[in-house]
């Protein structure tokens, strides 16, 4: 296991700012390659009712993306979309390590749960 420096923990929140933030449940059933970027890589993720284009910076941390495709993970699904590399993100996937320098890992239900399902 890598070990990193502890950050300091950030600034505490209300439970009402916590409650704005949609976080759900989806499967991620392609991965495709975003041309010109070195870094991202689209997600078609389907969230039970519809389904959406997440861009993910994740090209440089693993050797095969198209790995994850069929799995679970945790997106947040409210925030504004973005446009990067001229595609536009309809949210953002949890991963964990990648803000403490780490390699990254999906943040993944312990157990299959139907698409759609919040956190919280």
């Amino acid at each position: 296991m890598q070990s990193i420096k502890v950050p300091p923990i950030k600034p505490a929140i209300s439970f009402d700012l916590l409650d704005k933030i949609d976080i759900r449940v989806g499967t991620i059933e392609r991965v495709e390659d975003v041309k010109g970027s070195d870094k991202l890589v689209r997600l078609v993720v389907d969230f039970g009712d519809h389904k959406r284009n997440i861009l993910a910076g994740m090209k440089q941390e693993r050797e095969h993306p198209e790995e994850i495709e069929g799995r679970q993970a945790l997106f947040v699904v409210n925030l504004e979309p973005k446009k990067m590399m001229g595609e536009l993100s309809e949210g953002m996937l949890f991963d964990i390590g990648y803000a403490d320098g780490i390699t990254s890992v999906l943040a993944v239900p312990e157990n299959p749960v139907p698409n759609g399902t919040r956190a919280g």
